[in-house]
C-alpha cells in the first residue's frame, strides 16, 4: 500500500483501567480508539490485554472462558473503526486458537480495514503473579514487520519487551515503529524500595531499543490497582513514546486513563541509522553463539 506524502506520523496510545466486565473494557476501548483517530491519529495501539483485568495473576481454567477466536468478535469491531477512520488498529488479544491451544495475541489491522497479519507472544512469563506459561502456549509466527499506510511496524508484547533480539529481529525487516502492548506493574510490598529501579529498568531497555535499532518505540501499559490474588499488581501506567535516539518525546501519567498522542518523524529514522550506522557495523560472520543457550 502506498504511504501517504507526509513522513509525519501521529501515534495513539490507549492507557486505560480495566474492569472486571469484558464487555465493558471492550467498549471502552473501541470508544477511546475512535477518539484517539478523530484526534488525528493514525495508528493506534491499546495496552495488552485490554478486554479483561490481568487475570494471570493465578492459575484458573474459569479464565479460559475469555478468550476469543482471532479473527473475531473484538477484531470485527477494530476493523470498522479502522475502515471508518482510515487508521491503523493494533489490538491485544487473548487469542482461542483451538480447544486446549491459547496465546497472547496482537492482531494489525490496516487503514482498509483488512486484518493484516497477528503477532503471537514469543516470550512467556512464568511469575509470581504472572503465571503465563499456565493459559499461552509460545507464539510460533515469529518476528514479523508489516507495511501498513503509514508506517512500516513491528509488534511485541510485554515480557518481549526485555529481549534485545526480538527488537533487533524485527528492526532488521523495515520496522520503523515497534509497539510494545503491555501490561506490568509493581507487586505493592515491593514498591517502596524497588519500585523505582524497577520502572527505570523496563523505560531504559526499551529506550535502548529505539537506540540500537534507530527507530521509534511505542509503549502501552494499562493503570490502576487489580487485586485478584494476594496483594495484586499496582499497574504502573507511564506508556510513552520514545524517538529514534532513545529521547522520551511524550509520556502518560502513572495513575490516570490518558489517550497519548505523538507525532513522530519518519524520516528520522534513515538520518538515525545513517548517523549512528549500528546496521551497517554489526559483525554478523561472528554472533553465532547467540542461537545458544550459554556459552562455556
Amino acid at each position: 500500500m502506498k504511504r501517504p506524502n507526509s513522513d509525519i506520523v501521529k501515534i495513539g496510545l490507549i492507557q486505560t483501567a480495566c474492569s472486571p466486565n469484558p464487555s465493558v473494557n471492550l467498549r471502552k476501548t473501541l470508544a477511546a480508539v475512535e477518539r484517539a483517530a478523530k484526534l488525528g491519529a493514525r495508528i493506534i495501539c491499546t495496552q495488552e490485554l485490554f478486554r479483561s483485568q490481568y487475570f494471570c495473576q493465578s492459575e484458573d481454567h474459569k479464565n479460559f472462558k475469555i478468550a476469543e477466536p482471532v479473527p473475531g468478535p473484538s477484531t470485527e469491531g477494530f476493523r470498522k473503526i479502522a475502515r471508518k477512520h482510515r487508521v491503523v488498529v493494533i489490538a491485544s488479544l487473548f487469542e482461542k486458537r483451538a480447544p486446549g491451544l491459547y496465546h497472547n495475541t496482537a492482531a494489525i489491522i490496516d487503514a482498509d480495514g483488512s486484518l493484516l497479519g497477528i503477532y503471537r507472544k514469543m516470550h512467556i512469563p512464568d511469575d509470581p503473579l504472572y503465571y503465563e506459561k499456565f493459559y499461552f502456549t509460545p507464539g510460533d509466527l515469529g518476528f514479523r514487520a508489516w507495511q501498513t499506510r503509514y508506517a512500516k511496524i513491528g509488534v511485541l508484547i510485554c515480557w518481549d519487551q526485555w529481549y534485545p533480539e526480538a527488537a533487533r529481529l524485527t528492526a532488521l525487516q523495515g520496522a520503523e515503529i515497534l509497539f510494545y502492548p503491555t501490561a506490568i506493574g509493581w507487586h505493592p510490598e515491593e514498591k517502596p524500595k524497588d519500585g523505582g529501579i524497577q520502572h527505570s529498568a523496563w523505560e531504559t531497555i526499551q529506550r535502548g531499543h529505539a537506540i540500537a535499532n534507530g527507530c521509534f518505540v511505542a509503549v502501552t501499559n494499562r493503570v490502576g490497582h487489580e487485586k485478584l490474588a494476594g496483594k495484586g499488581i499496582e499497574f504502573w501506567g507511564q506508556s510513552f513514546v520514545a524517538g529514534t535516539s532513545g529521547q522520551i518525546l511524550a509520556k502518560a501519567s502513572a495513575d490516570r486513563e490518558e489517550t497519548l498522542i505523538v507525532p513522530v518523524d519518519l524520516r528520522q529514522v534513515d538520518a538515525t541509522r545513517t548517523h549512528w550506522p549500528f546496521l551497517r557495523d554489526r559483525r554478523i560472520d561472528a554472533y553465532s553463539g547467540l542461537t545458544n543457550r550459554l556459552l562455556d
